[in-house]
């Protein structure tokens, strides 16, 4: 449900990349055309192929980007999280249509802009069009790294991979990491099969390197995890499951 928006501070919006260089007349310009919604658990946002008039800011809750298959299964593409935007790409498209789905994953409020007055201030602005175009960069770096990581890793890669990019580099001593979303939408960000999913974190702790506790996830032995994601531990992987989702 799209409201107007009673107040949003400049602070607010300079936090976010895209807007940090507006200035005080740019920022409210964009907050001319600015609506809150407000969406409950599941509510719908946008569907694949409705024209793209706008694009987001999560202010609180999260969003699921997804795709639907022939068959109707739906494949998670990306959780969005507070402070995060999306939907910013269509803006460039010839076709400016939403290419995802995107729905609430939980209670959630979000920032919508009107993408044809933000493209009228950024084209006014070299620096701000490169800002856009390094985060854009970003974005697109982090999903060929996942591209590489969906079609070249098995199942149980992944979610080793996943465990670890929560973690700090130098973690030694057992870590928890709290999974922001429910297990089967992890499943379907990853790819795997919900029940696939549950074999890997069963083996994982039955062999001691994790425990489970609902969405909490201890790490108890991090360098042998480690090594699991290098490849360097061959009598864990006679057992771990590999299925593919």
């Amino acid at each position: 449900m799209a409201r107007p928006v009673p107040l949003i501070v400049d602070d607010e919006l300079r936090r976010h990349p895209l807007f940090s260089s507006l200035s005080a007349a740019e920022l409210e310009q964009v907050r001319a055309g600015t609506r809150l919604f407000y969406l409950e658990e599941e509510d719908p946002l946008f569907e694949h192929g409705q024209p793209a008039r706008h694009f987001f800011l999560v202010r609180s809750g999260q969003i699921k980007l997804y795709r639907l298959s022939p068959a109707g299964h739906e494949k998670i593409v990306e959780i969005i999280q507070p402070g995060q935007t999306f939907a910013e790409a269509v803006m460039f498209m010839d076709r400016r249509t939403y290419p995802v789905s995107a729905a609430a994953v939980t209670e959630s409020e979000l920032l919508g802009f009107d993408s044809q007055s933000f493209l009228k201030i950024i084209g006014n602005s070299v620096e701000h069009c490169m800002r856009l175009l390094g985060d854009l960069s970003m974005r697109l770096r982090h999903r060929l790294n996942e591209i590489d990581a969906l079609t070249m890793q098995n199942s149980t890669y992944r979610l080793v991979n996943y465990l670890l990019w929560h973690i700090r580099d130098d973690a030694r001593e057992p870590v928890t990491v709290e999974l922001s979303v429910p297990k089967k939408l992890l499943a379907s960000r990853l790819s795997i099969q919900p029940e696939t999913l549950s074999r890997i974190l069963h083996t994982l702790a039955e062999d001691g390197i994790i425990h489970v506790q609902r969405n909490v996830i201890q790490i108890l032995d991090v360098e042998r995890l480690r090594a699991l994601s290098y490849g360097e531990a061959p009598l864990a992987w006679n057992y771990l499951p590999s299925a593919e989702a």
